[in-house]
């Protein structure tokens, strides 16, 4: 058996059924889908995203990504995606191992392994890299202790910190070490992004962004672009639309009403903007979604 196959048969027996499932080792969430799915959107937050069974596609702007057992997904900084699971079925399903990434962690680590953190300027914030044995045995592990409660809280740290010495020394490791630094690039593109989080719904100024993220106006379009594959305004525009589209579809608001709480004041603009997202008007959206609930489970 290779170290995929048996990565692949330790995830499947904790999860059996279809989508995102948190664990009792922090940090770790386990994935499983039994098909192909459609365009699934979500802000990704920064993990490593190591499939062991399938493979997916994700969009971040106009970036394609697909990776299967391979290769895994870096994302370093929070970020809208579109994703697609493309091969999957009852027999082999999609199973993905979905690790956050700890700035903190990574910080102890490149200090104890004498590494510098990276100020070098934001490229995109999301990578994809070989998976080698090496890490996928470390990840096998770290999944592996799922069945031994007693053990995880000790030798849990272990594997991942293993996972993440491994990722450090690959082609990521650029980008891990960005996160562990908070005088890069990175982390002032992070401070302009939590600042249009808390604000989504709100009007904003370039100006009034770049001074939370500490560059000027210039600066922060530029990197901001490098690192997400959107400007500050579409970023934006993403973050409302999703948010739009969960309220309509628990029920709490008309299409109207949803694009007005989350900052639009034309309903024709919303409109258009939410079809040019998602692929059709909002009424037709939702009602399409609530006819195939397994169409809104994260992948």
């Amino acid at each position: 058996m290779s170290t995929t196959e048996h990565a692949a048969q330790l995830v499947a027996q904790f999860i059996q059924t279809d989508g995102l499932h948190p664990t009792a080792i922090p940090r770790l969430h386990l994935i499983r889908m039994s098909r192909p799915t459609e365009p699934l959107y979500d802000v990704q937050r920064p993990a490593v995203c190591i499939i062991v069974q399938g493979s997916k596609q994700v969009m971040v702007g106009e970036r394609i990504y697909t990776y299967d057992e391979a290769k895994h997904l870096v994302v370093s900084v929070d970020v809208p995606i579109t994703g697609m699971v493309q091969r999957a079925s009852a027999e082999q399903p999609y199973l993905c191992v979905f690790l956050e990434l700890d700035p903190v962690i990574l910080a102890g680590l490149l200090l104890e392994t004498g590494q510098g953190a990276s100020a070098a300027a934001s490229g995109p914030g999301v990578g994809l890299s070989e998976t080698t044995p090496e890490v996928l045995d470390a990840v096998a592990r770290l999944v592996g202790l799922l069945a031994n409660p007693a053990d995880a809280p000790f030798l849990a740290p272990l594997a991942e910190r293993e996972i993440l010495y491994r990722l450090l020394q690959g082609e990521q490791g650029e980008r891990l070490r960005e996160i562990a630094n908070p005088d890069s690039r990175l982390a002032q593109v992070n401070r302009a992004i939590s600042w249009i989080k808390r604000n989504y719904d709100q009007p904003f100024r370039i100006e009034t962004v770049a001074e939370e993220a500490r560059m000027s106006a210039s600066s922060l379009h530029q990197h901001f672009k490098a690192v997400t594959a959107l400007s500050p305004l579409q970023y934006q525009k993403q973050l409302r639309l999703q948010e739009a589209r969960k309220l309509i579809l628990a029920g709490n608001l008309d299409a109207a009403s949803a694009g007005h709480a989350v900052g639009y004041d034309s309903p024709s603009q919303f409109s258009r903007e939410y079809a040019r997202l998602f692929g059709a008007p909002p009424l037709r959206d939702v009602a399409r979604l609530r006819a195939d609930p397994q169409a809104l489970t994260y992948a």
